[in-house]
């Protein structure tokens, strides 16, 4: 009976979201639907005798409650913190000085489709300052993207290097990244530097090369002609475009700050002084609010545009963190009615062991991804069950999640519908569908080096 309500629950959550129905109440009321079903039907309890409300109707709604509090004060402040700096890092312009400084090294190469996957590598590198896929897409689609076209390489080339730059969500300021290793009780910068780093080393060489053979292969296939336009190349080269304000090219450190505190103030070095996310963050807040009244002299100025890291904090509670949330109520319903031993039991019957079974839910993120057109949505709404299943398999939890969080980012840069793949087709001026058809062997080949690297690192 469990396995039946959980699977109609389950295709209706999916349908709707397909349906471009909001995420977070599809899975609060389906999560809430199999709670509710689990006591009617006798399958199990919300809440253990001693943490229950007296009401069952009432735990639902208590589980929310305690699991808002706890990721709004942990996990919840470390994204929000992240958020807000990354906005205020791109409102000051030193994203930009970032992405400008970097790019040109590139240029000395003269090679149109080797500078294309250099490129590609160039957005892996900042996608550790950068961490937001589209916001990252958007800035090199200002800065990179007329300098590939200008060398030769077609549109649609350009516009998949440049929107599959963070397959890989690997920083350790990531929202996924602070999710996985909070989920399997380790330090984020333990998790990126023993887990994370091992594995993008080993997929961005092969993705890079995927690149360069697909694209080149496409665009001739396609009758694309390489030419070319030096004068076209200079004229958009980083610091010549008059159309935005161009920072200083100093500014392109600021974004790097609470990246070189959080690595550097860690086990990895100065051990005996503590250092967290959200404190890195607010340090490199300081840090460019005084280079920021430095530079221009306008106190006013300077402290009227804090709002902007303010409403960058407002902007994940309200998308990211009630996510997270709706994802933990959505897994907590399949545990509750009993789904989760259903098919750790079918695994077992069937002789079928951990690493099976992370292939299965390794193709499951990647599926949903696709089609739900996000990383994080699915991988947040599995990502809580997933150290009860790890724990009855005999696997670290993270040898489980490390894999699903990677394949939910690179599958993601598939779906046609995901925002950096709609926000770059169009400022490509492309389709979203020719998009990734350009993608999808890259794309495809970073899941299946990264699984095989799991496997041979930590299983």
């Amino acid at each position: 009976m469990g396995i039946v309500i959980s699977l109609i629950v389950t295709f209706w959550t999916g349908y709707l979201i397909i349906k471009k129905f909001k995420p977070q109440p599809v899975l609060f009321v389906a999560g809430m639907v199999m709670m509710f079903a689990s006591v009617a039907f006798s399958l199990g309890t919300i809440l253990p005798v001693k943490e229950s409300t007296g009401l069952v109707f009432f735990d639902a709604f208590e589980f929310i409650k305690r699991t808002f509090s706890s990721r709004a004060a942990g996990l919840g402040l470390n994204i929000m913190a992240v958020a807000g700096f990354a906005r205020y890092m791109d409102h000051i312009g030193a994203s930009r000085a970032l992405v400008k400084l970097t790019i040109r090294p590139l240029l000395a190469l003269h090679s149109p489709y080797i500078v294309m996957a250099a490129t590609w590598i160039l957005g892996m590198c900042l996608g550790l300052a950068i961490s937001s896929a589209s916001g990252l897409a958007m800035l090199l689609m200002v800065t990179v993207f007329p300098i590939l076209t200008s060398l030769g390489v077609s549109r649609l080339s350009a516009v998949a290097v440049i929107a599959t730059t963070l397959c890989l969500d690997w920083s350790p300021s990531d929202t996924g990244t602070l999710l996985a290793a909070n989920t399997a009780g380790i330090d984020p910068v333990t998790y990126w530097v023993n887990y994370q780093v091992p594995i993008a080393i080993t997929v961005i060489p092969v993705v890079a090369v995927l690149h360069y053979f697909t694209q080149k292969w496409m665009d001739r296939r396609d009758g694309h002609v390489v030419q070319p336009s030096e004068g076209i190349a200079a004229q958009n080269a980083p610091g010549k475009n008059g159309e935005q304000k161009t920072p200083p090219a100093f500014y392109a450190i600021l974004p790097l700050i609470p990246l070189t505190l959080i690595l550097c103030f860690s086990k990895l070095w100065i051990s005996w002084v503590k250092m967290d996310i959200v404190k890195a963050m607010f340090i490199g807040l300081a840090i460019a609010m005084a280079v920021e009244f430095i530079r221009s002299r306008d106190g006013k100025q300077v402290f009227a545009d804090i709002q902007v890291f303010f409403d960058g904090l407002g902007m994940q509670m309200a998308n990211v963190v009630t996510l997270i949330v709706a994802g933990e109520t959505f897994a907590k319903g399949l545990m509750t009615i009993g789904t989760i031993d259903v098919i750790i039991n079918a695994a077992h019957g069937a002789g079928l062991g951990a690493a099976i079974m992370i292939l299965v839910m390794v193709g499951i993120i990647a599926v949903c991804s696709v089609i739900m057109g996000s990383g994080n949505a699915p991988f947040f709404a599995f990502a809580a069950m997933v150290p009860e299943i790890a724990t009855k398999m005999s696997v670290p939890a993270v040898v489980m999640l490390l894999p699903m969080h990677f394949a939910a980012s690179a599958a993601r840069a598939i779906s046609p519908i995901t925002a950096v793949i709609v926000v770059s087709s169009s400022m490509g001026g492309v389709s979203p569908f020719d998009l990734v058809k350009r993608t999808a062997i890259p794309m495809i080949g970073a899941l299946i080096t990264l699984t095989v690297a799991n496997f041979i690192y930590f299983y």
